[in-house]
């Protein structure tokens, strides 16, 4: 995974944490939950978070990325679950390599 990757998404998520109404999320790494399981936010909060880091990836790396679409919603594992594996997927999304 891409650090920048990484470190967009935590910025993001931390960012964004007050308006979606957990305060667990205002100091993440890669490990924090996100999606699915206990702790993890709603799906409406969700959709939120993923917009903000599309929007957020096209002003940092000017490049757009779709997060949630058919590919990403039909992986095995999935890439919502936590801060890494939504960085992992914004890298792949970009055709980045591991930094």
């Amino acid at each position: 995974m891409n650090t920048d990757a990484l470190q967009l998404v935590i910025e993001t998520v931390e960012s964004e944490a007050d308006d979606l109404g957990y305060e667990h999320l205002r100091r993440v790494d890669a490990d924090t939950p996100l999606f699915g399981g206990e702790g993890g936010v709603d799906s409406l909060s969700l959709v939120r978070l993923v917009a903000a880091l599309e929007r957020a990836t096209e002003r940092r790396f000017g490049k757009r990325v779709v997060l949630a679409d058919d590919r990403a919603m039909s992986m095995r594992s999935s890439p919502f679950r936590s801060v890494g594996s939504l960085a992992a997927l914004v890298s792949d999304r970009m055709g980045a390599t591991d930094a």
